[in-house]
């Protein structure tokens, strides 16, 4: 049974949470707080697996308490429950947030939201591997593609469009965009995956502020990267995404697959990302044994960390709150026949793309076989050739 903390210095609020989440008494224990303080009391007593705190509280605010909850008790998935945020304590408080609900939040949004960061956090049984996911407060950038923004920024007349084609070049800028984007606070009723419609809705202040003032986004350190390159990662994750993108337009699939398809390419090593920068030794040590047993890093990952890639990029994309068809093909890309869908999806599109973009850029992390199974069970066999050309014709590098 999962256990979940309300937090509200409202008791009315507090006892209507109680009222309409009653339906879930027999998968959920749930505890309550009118302050950040007894919170915390709480929470030192027995362990949590999420806390759902509203913002502005007298005393102790919903960001001080989420962020002593990321410090003290790093397995705690943390959301914000709010209707009086102004965007500036929005963006600052999106450092120690996974998610940001509205006020008010209909019943089903909310148990929606809990039940899968629950059912993500089952993704990975290695517990420090959970706390890395946990505490990932935004991810680094290219040190030319961080220059980039940052001097774009520091123009006065910046075409919005020109930040946001360097944004989407970018795998650690576009996943933070995206989260902050697909957010309650900005209230949209599509999810948005394209990182330059996605700073058009933003602001070119709200980058500025995002990049300058909070410095939520960061180059990447690999001086203790010895056997990764990362640019060879962000040119085979850009190249996996226009490749996910040109396979389902042959397809023939709605536009919205087709606009969601070079995100999930973007992104779908984006777990290589979180382990590179944030356990080098280990990593190296999995590319090092990639390559003495000469196998792909995805197999040497789980004997090294207890868990892959593709599991860690999956849940803290989860968390963030990322379009589902994304999550779910970052999760699968490497074993797309473990995913329920029995039909050409997006986990399709990017496990060819990616099989495709890995004999290009063996050096982004191993090559990958295409799973002809797989593609042989949903009855598109034939069509592999036909990917292969199209996808080949772009090919430059």
């Amino acid at each position: 049974m999962k256990r979940i903390l309300f937090v509200d210095d409202e008791p009315k609020i507090l006892q209507g949470l109680q009222r309409i989440l009653r339906s879930m008494r027999h998968e959920w224990e749930m505890e309550f707080a009118t302050s950040g303080q007894e919170a915390l009391e709480i929470l030192a007593k027995a362990p949590f697996d999420v806390v759902v705190t509203d913002m502005r509280m007298p005393g102790m605010d919903g960001a001080q308490l989420l962020n002593e909850v990321m410090k003290r008790y790093p397995n705690v998935v943390r959301i914000i429950l709010s209707g009086q945020t102004d965007q500036d304590v929005f963006i600052s408080s999106s450092r120690v947030m996974h998610q940001f609900l509205s006020k008010p939040c209909e019943t089903e949004t909310l148990k929606t939201t809990i039940v899968r960061d629950c059912v993500l956090k089952d993704l990975l049984k290695d517990e420090s591997l959970r706390k890395l996911v946990l505490q990932t407060e935004s991810l680094p950038s290219l040190t030319d593609l961080y220059d980039e923004i940052v001097g774009l920024l520091k123009m006065p007349n910046v075409p919005m469009e020109k930040v946001g084609q360097v944004i989407a070049k970018d795998i650690g800028m576009t996943a933070k965009i995206l989260q902050l984007v697909n957010s309650a606070f900005y209230g949209l009723r599509r999810r948005i995956s394209n990182p330059t419609d996605a700073v058009v809705i933003l602001g070119l202040n709200t980058i500025r502020a995002l990049v300058l003032s909070h410095r939520l986004f960061r180059f990447f350190d690999t001086t203790k990267l010895t056997a990764f390159c990362p640019q060879a990662l962000w040119k085979h994750s850009m190249e996996v995404g226009l490749f996910a993108r040109k396979i389902a337009r042959m397809e023939n699939y709605t536009a919205k697959f087709i606009d969601d398809a070079p995100a999930a390419g973007m992104l779908h090593d984006i777990g290589k990302l979180v382990l590179a920068a944030n356990l080098p030794d280990q990593y190296n040590k999995a590319l090092a044994l990639a390559q003495e047993k000469n196998i792909s890093p995805y197999e040497t990952e789980q004997e090294v960390f207890h868990g892959t890639h593709a599991e860690v990029g999956a849940y803290l994309m989860g968390l963030w709150g990322i379009p589902e068809p994304i999550i779910e093909a970052i999760a699968f890309h490497h074993t797309p026949s473990k995913c329920q869908a029995k039909t050409f999806t997006l986990v399709t599109a990017v496990h060819v793309a990616n099989a495709l973009g890995s004999e290009g850029y063996p050096e982004a992390g191993g090559e990958m076989q295409l799973d002809y199974a797989y593609i042989a069970e949903l009855g598109l066999s034939e069509r592999i050739s036909l990917w292969q050309e199209s996808c080949m014709a772009s090919y430059s590098h």
